[in-house]
């Protein structure tokens, strides 16, 4: 089954239409066709306008907002100007961020030995893009960390970047150090087969000036797989717990 007949429909209005995408699929792509733009309008032919508000690595799952007017366009930048556009990601590394509620300042630049990736620069320096992070470490095992992670900014791999520079990498992000394999004491290898970060939640005021809106995607098969194998609860990773913690903790 490819990539793209497993994109999920999470929301549709006149003003918005939200997909689940899978591991493997770009948000975008050069020449518009096989990406996750080209299935949404596939998915959805009608709309006058498919712009992506924001963008997930190609392994990265989750959430992307699509806005389908001008108007949503323009709400969805107002959003992100005041700070009403609130993104949840989850992340599993083998190492916890300190302190457990936190931020992450550095500015993100691009690496001059590898267009492919990026580098943390000091916070207030003259050089890269000013990115912010918040974090919450929701859970630690011997073998495995769950945290909750709350770009401020959005810069290319800015995530995946402020967590590897704070010596917490990502659980299959080779480009940024993090492991793609662990052995446990009986023997056993887990492997990690892509970046194992989640767009959990999204919350947005609605375009048509009626309330925000709060939309969820379920925790991926192999993200749970993981957790599980690594000595991790998988119920902890059901959107009704999630929910919950987020609902009792806000952000940091």
């Amino acid at each position: 089954m490819s990539a793209e007949t497993r994109v999920q429909v999470v929301h549709r209005d006149p003003d918005l239409l939200v997909l689940n995408k899978p591991s493997g699929l770009s948000t975008t792509s050069p020449d518009g066709t096989n990406c996750l733009a080209s299935n949404a309008r596939e998915l959805d032919p009608e709309a006058p306008r498919m712009h992506a508000s924001s963008r997930l690595d190609a392994e990265v799952t989750g959430l992307v907002t699509f806005a389908r007017s001008d108007r949503a366009i323009q709400a969805l930048l107002a959003a992100r100007k005041a700070g009403t556009y609130e993104r949840c990601y989850l992340g599993l590394s083998a190492r916890a961020l300190e302190p457990s509620v936190g931020e992450l300042r550095w500015a993100i630049g691009h690496d001059p030995r590898d267009a492919r990736r990026r580098v943390a620069l000091a916070p207030d320096g003259p050089e890269g893009a000013h990115a912010l992070s918040k974090y919450r470490v929701r859970c630690v095992l011997p073998n495995v960390v769950l945290s909750f992670l709350f770009p401020q900014t959005g810069r290319t791999h800015q995530l995946r970047v402020h967590v590897a520079q704070a010596g917490a990498p990502l659980f299959g992000d080779k480009h940024y150090g993090g492991p793609t394999r662990v052995v446990l004491p009986d023997g056993r290898v887990v492997s990690a087969r892509r970046v194992m970060l989640h767009c959990l939640q999204v919350k947005i005021p609605s375009p048509s000036g009626e309330g925000v809106l709060v939309l969820e995607a379920p925790v991926p098969a192999d993200m749970l797989a993981l957790f599980g194998a690594l000595g991790g609860d998988p119920s902890l990773l059901e959107l009704e717990r999630l929910r919950e913690d987020l609902r009792q903790e806000p952000n940091a």
